[in-house]
């Protein structure tokens, strides 16, 4: 069985980090709370080199902050992008991005797994979130070409939690009052040791 997914196509092998994290730049990460999480992205409609390099800055960007997927609002960009580098149940690792992500979660025999979710967006915050255990996304690269990308396990829930930022939604939209605060309270607690670790992840990042 493959061990490494990239763009949705079993790959031989396949380097620590997805090649383009060595041209990017590391972005500043948005938080819960400022406008562009909190509204629907727009769609590209423009292919070349400026969405390439933000695609390298968005992977470079993810592997510091030790995330698993990372989407343009969550580096302040109000398009509809995202990357990820995600294992899913079986250890089988996903790496790729997705332009333009229509999620297509089929509903008929499907389980939903109520298990611990987190956010690049939502610093050192955990909590249980109910997603259904397979997803497809449907989009382009960054080139344009369509792309087709099926998830079981943690990898559904990281297509899912993706797609959920380009539409405009964080993961705390879908807990109640109380778990909110609760995670809310959570990142205050946690906050600084998180940006602080992500600090010197950016300095040895290549090293």
């Amino acid at each position: 069985m493959p061990r490494v997914f990239v763009q949705g196509v079993p790959a031989a092998h396949y380097p620590r980090h997805a090649p383009g994290a060595g041209r990017g730049a590391v972005r500043r990460i948005t938080e819960v709370g400022e406008q562009v999480l909190h509204k629907p992205c727009r769609d590209v409609t423009e292919f070349g080199p400026d969405l390439a390099a933000l695609v390298d800055d968005m992977f470079r960007t993810m592997y510091v902050a030790e995330g698993a997927g990372l989407a343009a609002n969550q580096v302040g960009v109000d398009l509809r992008v995202f990357v990820y580098d995600c294992p899913d149940d079986d250890g089988v690792r996903h790496v790729g991005h997705v332009v333009n992500p229509v999620l297509d979660t089929p509903t008929n025999g499907r389980r939903l797994l109520d298990e611990g979710e987190g956010c690049l967006s939502v610093p050192g915050a955990v909590m249980a979130v109910p997603r259904p255990d397979r997803a497809v996304v449907r989009g382009q690269d960054k080139d344009g070409r369509p792309v087709v990308v099926e998830g079981t396990g943690y990898f559904a829930r990281c297509l899912a939690h993706e797609t959920d930022h380009t539409n405009g939604y964080v993961y705390l939209d879908r807990l109640s009052k109380r778990d909110k605060k609760d995670a809310l309270r959570q990142m205050a607690a946690l906050r600084d040791e998180v940006h602080a670790r992500r600090a010197a992840n950016a300095a040895a990042f290549g090293a």
